[in-house]
């Protein structure tokens, strides 16, 4: 998240305040398989739940590079919402 933030230029700025809706979808995709995932897996553990979260990224990275794949350019982009709003 702190590379992200560094990357959209943010400081104390809410990151998804600042994301397309590509990159709140994808995010939002994560959050919601990592859920799935843990209340299947049942973790118990901290490691075991690291475990999990990483599968719930996982299944959002596959899903963005196959839109990448489609559309032939990166979903992340540096603009936050200063920068998207004038794009309107």
């Amino acid at each position: 998240m702190k590379d992200y933030k560094k990357l959209k230029g943010l400081k104390k700025e809410n990151l998804r305040d600042n994301m397309t809706n590509l990159e709140l979808v994808l995010n939002m995709l994560a959050e919601a398989s990592t859920t799935v995932i843990s209340k299947k897996q049942k973790p118990k553990s901290l490691d075991e739940n690291k475990i999990v979260a990483r599968k719930g990224g996982y299944a959002a990275k596959k899903a963005r590079v196959e839109v990448e794949k489609q559309i032939g350019e990166s979903i992340i982009t540096s603009k936050n919402a200063k920068q998207l709003r004038l794009k309107k």
